[in-house]
């Protein structure tokens, strides 16, 4: 009879991080390619992390369940 293991995700491990509070950050979107047609501002922004909301992190917790 096998128990079934706990494992962590690693496509979600490498894409979210915790933070110390607890919070999860991920990336923003936009800012791989085709980036000489949006401006200098629009780059920074996308540049900066941003908090997953609150709905999506239950099930991003259910999948690192070793952070």
């Amino acid at each position: 009879m096998s128990t079934a293991n706990s494992k962590t995700r690693k496509t979600v491990a490498k894409r979210f991080k915790l933070t110390a509070t607890g919070k999860i950050k991920r990336a923003q979107a936009c800012r791989r390619h085709l980036l000489e047609c949006k401006s200098a501002k629009r780059k920074r922004r996308l540049a900066r992390g941003i908090m997953v909301h609150s709905s999506d992190v239950s099930r991003i917790k259910q999948s690192l369940p070793f952070s």
